[in-house]
């Protein structure tokens, strides 16, 4: 029935989308199991893509030669480019999607892609031998032979769902859990664990009272997440929305701690410590009198709505009564209620930094299996795991990222390096050099290495290449072009800056922070060299940041430099963590609890950033 695969990759979720495609398109025979092909890559909690950190790794994906990002522009409904207030190291772009046409774009990318297989049904069981993956079990007894083997299994290793004092087996709602793996894994020398997340009600949009709510509209000039040009900025965009909580809806959901599996201890696992439910949140920030919820539609058609900022396993009748007397919910019909889902992972340090895992040969981790939380987070590894999968087949060097190339680096470097006891996400301060780490140059970055491999194409090499020779050329001409005092201080006034006193460079006076690109485009000389060499605004911005982060970038090495060579400073046994005010809470929790002998192990452990590092070193006196 089945010949022999070079890549079996165990889920359809985005960490076994992007592993099959990208295994599938650099030339393995490949096949996707899945216990239902009409849910593929399936937005199980928010119906949307990016933000902060995440929407760097999903313009990583596309340098790389993945396809998340295309699926994102193809079906968005809605672009924001979050933290444009700050540095351009923070700027994170993010998408609201159309749920039902994200899943449905990726099944027909997937269905288009040479050398893929389908079938369904659910995997119970691993063949291993002396050591190594020879292929997979199903529950029909059907043997699957492979060189490799992908998991990604979700939040469906024996998942089980809670509901106030309800509780059944599920992988998602309206799903079975799966079961025999895990089992499978133990045997064969692999430490489990349990860690637990949770979702929202989803609600009908016809039942809500917009006008008491805030508009959320997306940005004036969008943008998108692909490199490529298969996909077009929106032209068109939906509208969100934001209201609060209330101190009275608070009462109200505190009616059912007693029937919490939050509370009452049917739930015993961690969950997502920067995603915390509606009833971790009034018992945590007790002095906060209201929380911010984001309404977000679920497609550009459908009415159904998900209300981000109340993931609850509160009791049904609970969610309906406190979310009744949220402002415009006052008339709000349900279509299913939140609920909280316990799953198996395996802690990541098992693993190699090819995703490979240390004890079975062939066999690969990838999503929340090693503990992490999020589409993006989940579909880079899987990414990373389907070419490194596909490598060691062929015999070939794998491909593994440094901290300094890609967030998807950091990611994998601190999976494997720290290992997680709660559900890992991804965010900027995890990168100590995030400067570098941009979501503009992730095409420099790593375009390269995709076209290296054989997984981004000589088309996307040439289209960067040009961008970058492009923009490099700008840089250079407003290092060797000046403004006279009569040409830049009308523009310099108008911003609050100072006025020069003599011409001067344009790189100069373009790296005064007061100035933006619209700017630069007031000046004659700028307007016309970019209209002679045809430039897009994508080249522009991308001269911009460089002109005006250049000095971000030198302090930042020379940061990375002084880390480096005191990465063996030794800590006080009786250090007082507390005592260090611009620490976050999180790295506090974790210092005083580990106690880390010296600098290089503080700086390891999952949740303490760089910046709680700096802080640290600063506070022993270097």
């Amino acid at each position: 029935m089945f010949n022999t695969y070079d890549v079996i990759v165990v889920g359809a979720g985005h960490a076994g989308c992007e592993a099959a495609a990208s295994a599938a398109n650099l030339g393995s025979k490949t096949l996707l199991v899945t216990m239902s092909l009409q849910n593929i890559a399936q937005m199980s909690c928010n119906p949307a893509m990016g933000g902060i950190a995440k929407g760097q790794i999903v313009r990583e994906i596309d340098a790389l030669g993945g396809y998340s990002g295309i699926v994102s522009d193809k079906t968005a409904i809605q672009f924001k480019m979050l933290n444009k207030s700050k540095g351009p190291a923070m700027w994170s772009p993010r998408v609201q999607s159309d749920r039902m046409r994200f899943a449905e774009e990726w099944r027909l990318m997937l269905e288009r892609t040479p050398n893929l297989d389908f079938y369904q049904e659910m995997v119970s069981g691993l063949i291993i031998n002396n050591g190594k993956v020879e292929g997979i079990r199903t529950s029909l007894g059907i043997e699957i032979k492979a060189k490799s083997v992908v998991l990604t299994n979700g939040t469906f290793l024996n998942g089980l769902i809670h509901i106030g004092d309800k509780q059944f087996g599920g992988g998602r709602a309206g799903e079975s859990a799966a079961y025999g793996i895990t089992e499978d894994l133990v045997k064969a020398g692999f430490e489990s664990g349990r860690m637990k997340t949770g979702t929202p009600p989803r609600v009908d949009g016809r039942s809500l009272d917009y006008s008491k709510m805030i508009e959320e509209p997306g940005d004036i000039r969008p943008d998108k997440f692909s490199y490529s040009d298969e996909t077009k900025a929106l032209s068109h965009q939906k509208l969100c929305h934001m209201t609060y909580t209330s101190l009275h809806v608070h009462d109200i959901l505190r009616e059912g701690f007693d029937r919490s599996p939050m509370f009452n201890g049917r739930i015993k696992s961690l969950g997502p410590r920067y995603c915390p439910s509606i009833e971790d949140k009034i018992n945590r920030f007790a002095d906060k009198e209201r929380h911010q919820l984001f309404i977000e539609p679920e497609g550009w058609d459908t009415c159904e709505v998900y209300v981000n900022g109340f993931s609850t396993s509160l009791p049904e009748d609970i969610q309906f009564k406190a979310l009744s007397s949220v402002a415009g919910f006052e008339k709000v019909k349900f279509f299913r209620p939140g609920y909280a889902i316990e799953y198996d992972y395996f802690p990541p340090t098992q693993l190699k930094h090819t995703l490979e895992t240390k004890l079975v040969e062939g066999l690969y981790f990838a999503g929340q299996i090693n503990g992490t939380t999020g589409y993006e987070e989940a579909a880079s590894q899987g990414l990373m795991a389907g070419i490194n999968a596909h490598l060691k087949v062929h015999e070939k060097e794998p491909l593994i990222l440094k901290r300094d190339e890609a967030y998807i680096g950091v990611l994998i470097d601190d999976l494997i390096t720290k290992g997680t006891e709660e559900p890992y996400r991804m965010f900027t301060s995890r990168a100590e050099y995030r400067t570098l780490l941009r979501q503009d140059n992730a095409d420099f970055r790593l375009t390269p290495k995709g076209f290296a491999v054989g997984l981004a194409s000589e088309k996307r090499l040439r289209r960067m290449e040009e961008k970058f020779e492009a923009s490099d050329k700008m840089v250079n001409f407003f290092k060797e072009t000046s403004l006279t005092m009569a040409e830049a201080n009308p523009v310099l006034e108008e911003k609050g800056s100072s006025a020069i006193v003599q011409s001067d460079k344009m790189f100069k006076i373009f790296s005064r922070p007061q100035l933006e690109l619209d700017d630069f485009m007031k000046f004659d000389k700028v307007k016309e060299y970019a209209e002679t060499n045809n430039l897009d605004r994508e080249i522009l911005e991308q001269a911009e940041i460089q002109v005006k982060y250049s000095g971000y970038i030198d302090k930042e090495r020379n940061n990375a430099e002084k880390l480096t060579r005191l990465e063996n400073f030794k800590i006080p046994v009786d250090f007082d963590y507390e005592q260090i005010k611009s620490m976050s809470i999180e790295a506090k929790q974790k210092l005083s609890k580990i106690r880390p002998v010296t600098i290089s192990q503080a700086s390891r452990i999952s949740g303490v950033s760089p910046s709680d590092v700096s802080v640290l070193l600063i506070h022993l006196g270097r």
